[in-house]
């Protein structure tokens, strides 16, 4: 042991950090600089910044002293953005879906590195690439500060969110690799990758554009600064909270697989708690942030939720051992649903004690009253999900991918159905009572404030009845999702 240690101290620094690499980024780089794609792009990209910066030269000295920089800044950032916000993801989900396609995952799974970090060798790769195309462009987004028209406080924001949008937009495309498993399917995430990464190259240039034409008003703003931080702690938390969740999904079934995404979700959540805690200090206590936060956290959470609560049953017998009742981030889709069940009602409860800690408005029930029906909606669905799904003894509706369409097409019923049976009764669509287990018409409703009786135009009852329900529908859940599990043990 000493003596390799000692010939490792002795070995030239790039040896040595060769060892310490992660193999499959050297791979990676290696063979994505030996493409042909890399190249072309690398050149028309370069090509095309030094055509701008002539033009540049010729404007500013045939235009006087007339400031340009923001201009050139952004035709600078067009070429960039292209090749980060589109090429760049998209070599990195081709990648995947290549190895997945050619059945060579297999090969890389034997060499011992497990799919989190073969996963982040290839988005480690591919964004040394991205840095390569950076460090060309560079020089000519510097030179543009010399054109006048923009500060450099505008171009360090500028490329912190482009960054971070390029690490988002690549992990979300080697997340999209692990989606589909069919050729169909694939087909089908295929030309999704392609319509997300044209919107979003569309949405990182048009926030650039904004900040660099505006960015002599648009610095002065005193909401930037929380703007900025929310904007780059969504995309680095969805990142890891995607990683996570590619990496779940190529691990093995007999692997605590689970543990990742859950613990990056109960993370992301906790985070966000604090963020929401100082911004509304900083807004001065103002109810509307926490009302609005409950209702955006509880949308993300059933988002998300979807994907957990549809776990498979059970789990592998070298882990049961380890389980408790309390170990929520162990596979299995009762530990999935009582996690959700946990985080909707505790982000619920925290946002309507922020907004009872507040500032005293006219509508502070209503905005209470929407806060709880938040989490109450998705925990209704959930279950009834989860009983359709769960309790008949047969397999067909208990697959995951089966559980999210039936979650889907009931939120879908329960959203249409209300609102025609009120019309066909000569009631108005959006009547609040027809529309109680509505989870879009009657959260719209929770939300209404009757100014001039000064009170919601739900009453409390129907809110508490609508609570009684969702805990009765989770109630139901759980024990369909545990005596499930027996069963599924048992044989």
């Amino acid at each position: 042991m000493s003596a390799t240690a000692e010939t490792l101290t002795k070995a030239p620094l790039g040896e040595r950090l060769g060892d310490r690499i992660n193999p499959l980024v050297v791979k990676e780089i290696r063979q994505g600089l030996r493409t042909r794609l890399f190249w072309v792009c690398f050149g028309l990209m370069l090509v095309a910044c030094v055509l701008l910066s002539l033009t540049a030269y010729a404007d500013v000295r045939d235009g006087g002293y007339r400031p340009r920089g923001n201009f050139y800044f952004f035709t600078f950032f067009v070429c960039l953005g292209l090749v980060h916000f589109f090429v760049i993801p998209y070599s990195a989900y081709r990648s995947l879906a290549r190895e997945r396609e050619d059945e060579t995952w297999v090969l890389l799974a034997l060499t011992g590195l497990g799919p989190r970090r073969i996963l982040r060798g290839k988005v480690t790769s591919f964004l040394a690439q991205a840095a390569l195309y950076a460090s060309a462009v560079g020089p000519f987004l510097l030179f543009s500060y010399y054109l006048n028209g923009i500060d450099l406080p505008t171009i360090l924001v500028v490329l912190a969110l482009g960054t971070a949008w390029l690490v988002f937009l690549t992990v979300l495309g080697v997340c999209a690799a692990t989606l589909a498993d069919g050729r169909l399917g694939r087909a089908f995430v295929h030309f999704l990758v392609l319509g997300v990464l044209a919107g979003g190259v569309a949405q990182g240039l048009g926030i650039a554009f904004a900040l660099s034409e505006g960015s002599s008003r648009l610095m002065r703003e005193r909401e930037l600064p929380y703007v900025i931080g929310v904007a780059l702690w969504l995309m680095l938390s969805y990142g890891w909270l995607l990683f996570e969740a590619a990496a779940a999904r190529l691990s093995l079934i007999t692997e605590n697989y689970s543990r990742g995404p859950r613990r990056a979700l109960v993370a992301q959540m906790l985070i966000s708690a604090v963020v929401v805690v100082w911004i509304w200090w900083k807004q001065g206590m103002d109810r509307d942030i926490s009302s609005v936060a409950g209702v955006v956290g509880c949308l993300h959470l059933t988002v998300a939720g979807v994907f957990v609560i549809s776990d498979v049953d059970g789990q592998a017998r070298a882990l049961r051992t380890q389980t408790r009742m309390w170990s929520l981030l162990r596979p299995g889709a009762v530990r999935g649903f009582r996690l959700m069940v946990l985080l909707l009602v505790a982000w619920s409860a925290f946002c309507a004690l922020l907004g009872m800690g507040s500032s005293m408005q006219s509508n502070w029930r209503t905005l209470l009253h929407i806060t709880v029906a938040a989490a109450a909606y998705p925990l209704l669905y959930f279950s009834v999900a989860l009983l359709v799904a769960k309790m008949p003894r047969s397999d067909r509706f208990a697959s995951p991918a089966a559980v999210r369409i039936l979650f889907v097409a009931l939120a879908g019923l329960g959203s249409v159905l209300p609102p025609l049976m009120a019309l066909l009764i000569d009631e108005p669509a959006n009547n609040g009572l027809i529309n109680l287990l509505n989870p879009t018409v009657g959260l719209v409703s929770f939300g209404e404030h009757d100014y001039r009786m000064d009170e919601p135009k739900m009453p409390v009852g129907l809110l508490m009845f609508l609570c009684g329900v969702a805990l009765l529908s989770v109630f139901a859940a759980d024990r369909a999702l545990v005596e499930r599990e027996r069963r599924v043990h048992a044989s």
